[in-house]
């Protein structure tokens, strides 16, 4: 096989696993109830799943984060509590998932006027927009943690 017929092969192949997590993201209950947060498409929801079940081990949704690196680091002391960068520690494919559903989601933000919606443009008018985007992944990770733990659907008010 030449070059091309290899990449026409793994084109092949990635579409059929694409269309197997999107059937799965469809059958699964949790994963459909994921799916209803801006920024969790199928993808997202099925990494999420794989990687903390029902996330019961987290005692909070601030520990989920932790473990996808989205959290800042701390380095403190004397009562002194000083945050620095993100982490970026953990596992680093639902992060990028998550980074970049938010980035999707700031894009379409200004469409929308919503408490998410005008949160989040705040932070994007004010600091980077990538900060923004990490902020929303950390946001959007604490609320699926919240929907896993407490088996709801999402409520978009209480954000």
């Amino acid at each position: 096989m030449g070059n091309g017929e290899d990449l026409l092969a793994f084109d092949e192949r990635i579409a059929e696993l694409d269309q197997e997590i999107e059937q799965i993201a469809r059958q699964d209950p949790v994963a459909v109830r994921l799916q209803q947060v801006r920024g969790i498409g199928p993808l997202t929801a099925t990494a999420l799943l794989a990687t903390v079940g029902d996330a019961s081990q987290f005692s909070n949704g601030r520990e989920m984060a932790i473990l996808f690196g989205l959290t800042p680091k701390q380095n403190s002391s004397g009562g002194k509590e000083r945050l620095l960068g993100i982490s970026k520690r953990g596992d680093a494919y639902p992060r990028s998932l998550l980074v970049h559903g938010a980035r999707a989601v700031i894009r379409t933000a200004p469409a929308n006027t919503d408490r998410l919606s005008t949160w989040v443009i705040r932070i994007a008018t004010t600091r980077h927009p990538n900060i923004a985007a990490v902020a929303l992944a950390n946001k959007t990770a604490r609320i699926a943690w919240a929907m896993l733990t407490k088996r709801t659907d999402y409520r978009p008010q209480i954000v």
